[in-house]
């Protein structure tokens, strides 16, 4: 899946001149946390995310009196003031995946989506990604997530879809992890229906163990 199908389109923008309170406002109104800055041309100048607004705002722990002449003195700046213009942008093609694996890896909430001119297609957030991997994993649909530990070795997977086939239960998706020990791995086959008790028990059956899914996640934390 790429960037494409599941980025935000019709963004609101605004121009660098515009006043960081009205800004702020707007961002308010429309319940946005990433409002990006454009020339007259569409082309990226910059990005302002909540946290850069939230930066420029005045210490709630001023007396009152300097609170309000704080926030007078950043009502004469503009939006070009604040913003993020080191933008890390990415492009329609890129995959959901990569852009998953690059947001862990630099630290970043979104990123602005331009084409090979630099005009800004759309913004692809954690939001957008957390929608688009439900809708990959159809996981929408009501259903029970099983946890099943494999050997590392051709031929587990069948043995598992042919249980669920042969119970005519619909699979809504499959993930593959890594296990804590060597040569094994966890498979999460998503069922789309809630009564698991005899696929659960034809599969220990076959040799697999079971566990809570929710238990292999805790596993995983760090120490």
């Amino acid at each position: 899946m790429f960037v494409k199908e599941r980025m935000a389109t019709g963004l609101v923008t605004v121009g660098p001149e515009m006043k960081i309170l009205e800004a702020r406002q707007l961002m308010i109104e429309k319940n946005i946390r990433h409002l990006p800055v454009v020339d007259d041309a569409g082309q990226l100048l910059g990005l302002v995310s909540d946290r850069d607004m939230r930066d420029a705002m005045p210490s709630r722990l001023l007396e009152p009196q300097d609170y309000k002449n704080s926030l007078e003195k950043i009502g004469n700046n503009t939006v070009s003031d604040i913003m993020t213009v080191d933008l890390l942008r990415i492009f329609p093609y890129y995959t959901i995946q990569d852009t998953l694996l690059l947001m862990q890896k630099k630290k970043v909430g979104a990123f602005p989506v331009v084409n090979d001119e630099g005009t800004l297609q759309g913004i692809m957030s954690t939001r957008d990604l957390l929608k688009a991997f439900v809708n990959v994993l159809n996981i929408d649909e009501p259903g029970s997530l099983l946890c099943i530990v494999v050997e590392n070795k051709p031929g587990q997977m069948k043995k598992i879809v042919d249980v669920i086939t042969e119970e005519n239960i619909s699979l809504g998706s499959v993930l593959v992890a890594r296990y804590w020990e060597k040569g094994k791995r966890a498979v999460f086959p998503y069922l789309l229906t809630n009564n698991v008790i005899t696929v659960k028990k034809r599969l220990q059956g076959l040799g697999f163990e079971m566990i809570d899914p929710m238990q292999w996640y805790i596993d995983q934390l760090p120490s």
